[in-house]
């Protein structure tokens, strides 16, 4: 799997007002739009930072920009929220893959072991938590604004951010147009699913207790409220678990069996799970449930340029 590093960088700080007051200004006060700094860069990827009110900070955004009147994709990145290092741009070929697709790609870094949605309360290690606030009333005006989108979205994650992508369209109204999770688990209020995803929280020092009450792990689940997804194209990917060429491991792909594979198995039956509610509930959607795959990098960008073709493109007219 080749990696992609940054070959240059143009950094864009805005401060947005979205409601109230944003750094000490009234409502009524002038709030700049954007200010630009500008840097030569031979790289179609850009940093694009937008300051978030309700977490009351800067988010850097990694952005695959597109021409003027294009629309957007939100990418998430997965359980470290791009900031370790283990995100689509370093261990994926995604740019390349998107370089001649007529769509802006915007990845947010940040909210690691946060399912990058709105906790309830801060928490001691992980801070102030409100990315699903973000995601459908903050970073949209910015993307619209800053890089002269068409309005025409959708959003995708993958693993611990699969479910949040489902969940945040579902919540976002018609903001989002389509939707994908990669070897994600979107029936979050499942008993065992919960215990799997607050398990993960945890080993990132945070304290799941802070994130959801019992009722939020049902509000969030959009296997439990289909209806929310009515009339949204809706791509579910995952696989076996069972390691296959689709890992691209080589030499490497029994180690695969440890860790991977049972992680995979797991992602693949909350999958199965969240996609039979959704034919019960006869909401439309392509479930492309790979014959063989653990929970990898190689696997993830595999879905995503499966569901490319088959929904996301389609859906934004891209």
């Amino acid at each position: 799997m080749s990696r992609v590093r940054f070959a240059g960088a143009v950094t864009i700080a805005i401060g947005l007002l979205v409601s109230g007051v944003l750094l000490g200004r009234t409502p009524e006060s002038p709030v700049p739009v954007a200010h630009v700094g500008h840097e030569a860069t031979s790289s179609k990827v850009t940093l694009l930072q937008v300051f978030s009110p309700s977490m009351g900070k800067m988010i850097t955004n990694q952005v695959i920009r597109a021409k003027p009147g294009s629309p957007t994709l939100v990418l998430l990145n997965g359980k470290g929220g791009g900031i370790e290092g283990d995100s689509w741009q370093n261990f994926t070929s995604y740019q390349r893959f998107f370089a001649d697709k007529n769509v802006n790609v915007v990845s947010p870094l940040g909210g690691a072991y946060s399912m990058s949605t709105d906790w309830r309360s801060p928490d001691p290690v992980r801070g102030v938590n409100k990315w699903q606030t973000y995601l459908i009333h903050e970073l949209p005006t910015a993307i619209n604004k800053v890089l002269k989108a068409n309005g025409r979205n959708a959003i995708a994650g993958l693993s611990l951010t699969g479910g949040t992508a489902l969940d945040v369209a579902a919540h976002g109204g018609s903001l989002y147009r389509a939707a994908a999770s990669y070897s994600g688990c979107p029936n979050i209020s499942n008993p065992v699913a919960a215990a799997g995803l607050a398990a993960s929280v945890l080993s990132g020092g945070a304290n799941p207790l802070n994130m959801f009450t019992p009722s939020d792990w049902v509000n969030h689940d959009v296997a439990a409220n289909p209806e929310r997804l009515r009339g949204k194209a809706i791509y579910l990917g995952s696989a076996t678990g069972a390691p296959g060429v689709v890992d691209n491991a080589g030499p490497h792909t029994a180690a695969l069996l440890l860790g991977p594979a049972q992680v995979e198995a797991f992602t693949d039956w909350c999958t199965r799970k969240t996609s039979a509610a959704l034919d019960q509930a006869g909401v439309a959607h392509f479930h492309a449930r790979f014959p063989g795959g653990a929970h990898t990098w190689a696997l993830f960008y595999a879905e995503l340029r499966d569901s490319w073709f088959r929904v996301l493109g389609p859906a934004l007219r891209a």
